[in-house]
């Protein structure tokens, strides 16, 4: 049964959008969220927070007259609850019943799906290099990139396709153009032009935005070392290799091959002040080893991520900011509200960052969460051996991205 099958409530049950949701989260509310979605769905993902109070009741609890007792119990009746599910159908009916029987409710807009839509862009104040730098942050998978602006130029790493409209966008609102470009322009079209969109490697969590974004005129980016995996639009890419540099108006982003999550995993040093890492090291958690080559060829991809952290990013100056492609669950955010964090703290929090090679390799091995859903056909897509329309790569990269070893066992005392 889907949300279509399910019929109206007889009263009228208000709704709370995503960004509504979210700006009461961070806020520091007690929200209280009634999950109508199947078990399996909500083990697997879900909204949490120090301050949120989450609880399963699939929505087939609800379609007698006589509800159960014993499900009823288990709803607050002394709080306002917000009752979701996947697309926003069956929360505006489970809101209904239980409105009718006195409850405080309101449903979430658009469900799960209206979640994973929120895409948030945060100055990385601590960034001191040339131009302005930007953490992009989707709270529902956990998805991080950053977009560089310096005058009328302007680069973005790490974009996801669901969003790709929005870089243009970001650019041109947050570009100063400089007079000879102001001159050559129409008023309307002041500001930054993307130059650049760079990834990281072949991610496994979601659908790159780099091709959508090299449709409409932008210098796609890729890693040199990522095409050996069958990427079958390299001749349309510039290849990065190890020691590249791209200008982005008088900053530098130098490229730094850095493998291990995958053969082809490259970092770019933003002018000297930000290393984004993708998926090799997050400011809670390394990454896990096995998303290409699978069990077999985990261990190699270990002691190779190993040297990498070891060699390229942990000898760079201690105050460098480390800017993953992901947080994690135990993540907390600087006081400027990014997943940054100095490169020198990182090493004195994460016991993983100071092991020697066989201990880090037993780690990271000993503990690795479920692989991400759905991970073999994003990776086909993002090698573009598949086709995925706008739709399917949306539900596609829907849940958690998991690209991380295991948090609990990398962290220190």
């Amino acid at each position: 049964m889907d949300d279509m099958d399910l019929p109206l409530p007889d009263v009228e049950i208000e709704s709370v959008s995503p960004d509504e949701l979210k700006d009461r989260i961070d806020a520091g509310e007690d929200v209280t969220l009634l999950d109508a979605r199947m078990e399996s769905e909500y083990e697997e993902w879900r909204i949490d927070g120090e301050n949120v109070e989450s609880i399963n009741v699939p929505y087939f609890e609800f379609l007698d007259d006589e509800i159960d007792d014993d499900v009823l119990a288990q709803i607050p009746d002394d709080r306002e609850i917000t009752v979701l599910c996947a697309k926003g159908g069956s929360s505006e009916y489970v809101a209904g019943t239980l409105k009718e029987r006195g409850y405080d409710v309101d449903h979430l807009e658009e469900g799960m799906n209206g979640w994973a839509r929120i895409y948030e862009r945060v100055e990385v104040e601590r960034y001191d290099g040339a131009g302005t730098l930007y953490q992009y942050q989707r709270p529902s998978s956990s998805c991080l990139g950053y977009l560089l602006v310096d005058g009328d130029e302007a680069a973005v790493i790490d974009p996801l396709r669901a969003f790709a409209d929005r870089y243009l966008e970001d650019a041109a609102e947050l570009g100063s153009a400089s007079p000879a470009s102001q001159a050559r322009q129409d008023a309307d079209k002041l500001g930054a032009d993307l130059t650049y969109a760079i990834d990281t490697h072949i991610h496994a969590d979601h659908i790159s935005g780099v091709r959508d974004l090299a449709d409409e005129g932008v210098e796609g980016a890729i890693p040199e070392a990522a095409v050996d995996r069958g990427v079958t639009y390299a001749d349309e890419m510039t290849l990065a290799a190890d020691g590249d540099e791209f200008r982005v108006g008088s900053a530098t982003i130098e490229t730094v091959s850095t493998p291990g999550h995958t053969s082809g995993m490259t970092s770019y040093l933003i002018d000297g002040s930000l290393l984004a890492t993708g998926d090799g090291l997050f400011v809670e958690s390394v990454a896990r080893p096995d998303l290409e080559e699978g069990d077999e060829g985990a261990e190699d991809a270990a002691r190779q991520l190993y040297e990498s952290l070891q060699e390229r990013v942990l000898t760079l100056p201690d105050d460098t900011l480390i800017g993953g492609a992901h947080f994690g669950g135990s993540a907390e955010p600087a006081d400027d509200g990014t997943y940054t964090a100095p490169v020198g703290q990182l090493e004195g929090e994460m016991d993983a960052l100071t092991m020697d090679e066989d201990e880090f390799v037993e780690l990271i091995l000993s503990d690795m969460p479920p692989r991400p859903a759905n991970y073999e056909d994003i990776i086909r897509t993002n090698l573009g051996q598949q086709e995925t329309d706008d739709e399917e790569a949306f539900e596609l990269e829907l849940g958690p991205n998991n690209c991380a070893a295991s948090q609990e066992s990398l962290a220190g005392d």
